[in-house]
């Protein structure tokens, strides 16, 4: 597969390679403490992100940058044309009152305006606040209030019904347009007066240092915090990304890169990449879901190159595979496909790293019967031309990586938080390591601290919380930003992520647990929905578990019982019990007897964003939760 063929032209080109060269730092007992590698992109000392548009513009006008999606058709949208929207829009906010340094929030799914709007208030000299598009009233009238945030553009009229509401109780509501009800087209209309020349003094007014945008965390335990981010913030993130990964695209590949970005631009990681594809010159479309049944055809139909996107993508993606494989009664075929494909892509990427001799003949011909079979399905599932994808927002279970390296797409993961603007890590182009997060992205530091927390340093850590100095001060230090997470770096300076620090469990025997290992693997396996892994000052470790609907109703078919059985009956069935214990043993084998899951239950029910249970980053409302099964949870016990 091209994949394949990539890897094997880019051993030949050692200069690529070495661009991701990494320094360690060992303590005494020679274990690596710190790896940090130089930066691809100089910082900048003039021009901010603002100016991306317009340096499209005036370099090459009439290359394509983005494609909107309009009745089922995808348009080329040029540099030259881009930047004139993007100037249309600004000039209506200055119209507006919009000032240097005044925040406009942004509500709204993924979408060609949010590019749109992204650019036109910071050429306008304003800051972005970007608001998911499922948040609360009490989430609105939080980031609205502590921003300080004078407008909002919100996407559906039920959008604006939530800032209304919300902002009922403020001194002065902010002012709101509405992308579906012609809201960029009243603000070029309001801007028609302005002159061009205001745009251009306030875009050059700013400075990298310059506030960009405050982005809140998801707020898993408690009241988001607003991570203040510069344009030196996004330029050190989306310039040494492109620079670490595009050169080795276009010189591995004979494919021009594009990429549908469905990630929520409310969240960093889409606005980075949304950043650096427009740096890049790279084709960008949007689509604003990211569910598989609804993501599917938008794919086939934009066709791109790479794909940025979440662990929940790929698991779907794979599970779609074995159920359309059990409806044709071709479920342990799948299974063995599944396998094939671990084994194949394993022995094939220890041959690329100088590990091992590589997949035998027997493996090769096993393989490619189920490439016939299975892999090319699931490279058709993701449009036919995929061969790249980045993962990122909870570490991918390998075998899975592996699954997806054997049908052709390489996975490469990453990590980072809001406060690192995103990726603080990635894999290298050339040298894959499935299981880890990667290194440090060019110019950034990652050290282990005494108590095996994860701290980073560099061009892309934030400099503060907005209006909350307490809480800056208790996570940087000299420039080393605390992340929270536990991890370690292997011989080669390669971060793996191995849990919440606030997360560990400690059961009543004094034995300390990561639930995230747990929990990570046993969404990788059908038919468990959401989990949460339990046993704080208890005597085991227990998990909650949650179907999910797309497995259940297929659970059902495949056993010819009613649709509408309900969920209580189903969660009480022996034989779900089984298949959901076959996925709890399958936890349990990456951990120790005494980590083990020895008790779960099956609750009727989700953990959704609509019942407070998950954030928009699809991660778990750890407390809300456990307040939410506490009867459960005491069962598991009694």
């Amino acid at each position: 597969m091209g994949v394949r063929k990539d890897l094997k032209r880019a051993k030949r080109r050692t200069d690529l390679a070495d661009r991701a060269g990494v320094e360690t730092v060992r303590d005494a007992r020679g274990t690596v403490r710190e790896a940090r590698t130089a930066a691809l992109a100089p910082r900048r000392t003039t021009g901010t992100t603002a100016d991306i548009p317009y340096t499209n513009a005036a370099e090459a006008p009439d290359a394509v940058v983005l494609r909107r999606e309009q009745h089922g058709t995808w348009h080329p949208v040029t540099a030259a044309d881009f930047a004139r929207e993007v100037t249309a829009v600004a000039k209506g906010l200055i119209a507006a009152g919009l000032g240097p340094g005044d925040r406009v929030a942004v509500m709204s799914r993924t979408r060609y305006e949010w590019a749109v709007l992204d650019f036109a208030i910071w050429s306008a000299g304003g800051q972005s606040v970007p608001v998911y598009a499922t948040s609360s009233a009490e989430q609105v009238e939080w980031i609205v209030r502590d921003s300080g945030a004078r407008y909002v553009v919100t996407e559906t009229a039920q959008n604006t019904a939530t800032v209304t509401t919300a902002t009922a109780v403020h001194p002065a509501p902010p002012r709101v347009w509405e992308l579906d009800a012609g809201g960029l087209a009243d603000l070029t209309a309001l801007g028609a007066d302005v002159a061009d020349e205001e745009v251009t003094k306030r875009r050059t007014a700013l400075t990298p240092d310059t506030a960009a945008t405050v982005c809140y965390t998801s707020g898993t335990t408690g009241r988001p915090k607003g991570c203040v981010l510069t344009h030196a913030n996004l330029h050190a993130e989306a310039a040494n990304t492109v620079e670490l990964l595009h050169p080795v695209f276009k010189e591995v590949t004979d494919q021009v890169a594009s990429t549908l970005l469905f990630l929520p631009l409310a969240h960093i990681l889409g606005r980075t990449i949304q950043i650096a594809c427009l740096l890049g010159r790279i084709e960008i479309g949007h689509f604003p879901s990211i569910k598989p049944d609804e993501l599917r055809p938008a794919l086939k139909a934009f066709r791109p190159t790479f794909l940025v996107g979440v662990p929940y993508l790929f698991e779907k993606i794979h599970d779609t595979g074995r159920a359309t494989a059990e409806k044709l009664g071709r479920g342990a075929s799948f299974e063995r496909a599944h396998r094939i494909a671990v084994r194949f892509g394993e022995a094939h990427l220890n041959r690329f790293l100088g590990r091992g001799k590589g997949p035998g003949p027997g493996l090769y011909a096993a393989w490619a019967l189920y490439d016939l079979l299975v892999y090319r399905r699931v490279r058709k599932e993701l449009g036919g031309r995929v061969r790249y994808a980045i993962s990122g927002g909870s570490p991918l279970e390998r075998d899975l990586n592996l699954f997806f390296y054997a049908a052709g797409v390489m996975v490469y993961e990453g990590y980072g938080l809001t406060e690192t603007t995103a990726a603080a890590t990635i894999v290298p182009p050339l040298s894959p390591r499935p299981g880890t997060v990667g290194l440090p992205v060019p110019g950034t530091a990652v050290r282990i601290a005494d108590d095996g927390e994860v701290c980073v340093k560099g061009g892309i850590v934030f400099g503060s919380y907005w209006n909350n100095p307490d809480a800056t001060g208790a996570v940087l230090d000299d420039g080393w930003f605390r992340t929270g997470d536990l991890g370690f770096l292997d011989e080669d300076g390669y971060l793996a992520i191995t849990g919440r620090k606030k997360d560990i469990i400690v059961t009543s025997g004094g034995k300390n647990v990561s639930p995230s290992v747990l929990e990570d693997r046993l969404r990788s396996r059908p038919p468990v929905g959401q989990c949460l892994v339990v046993g704080d000052n208890r005597p085991f470790v227990a998990a909650l578990i949650t179907l999910d609907p797309e497995t259940v109703a297929h659970w059902l078919s495949v056993r010819k019982m009613p649709a509408d059985t309900p969920m209580s009956e189903v969660v009480r069935d022996p034989r779900m019990r089984a298949d959901v214990q076959r996925a709890v043993d399958y936890a349990n084998e990456a951990v120790s007897r005494a980590e083990s899951i020895r008790a779960f239950t099956l609750v009727d029910g989700e953990f959704t964003e609509e019942n407070g249970l998950l954030t928009p980053s699809l991660k778990v409302k750890r407390r809300a939760a456990q307040e939410a099964y506490a009867q459960e949870i005491e069962a598991l016990y009694s």
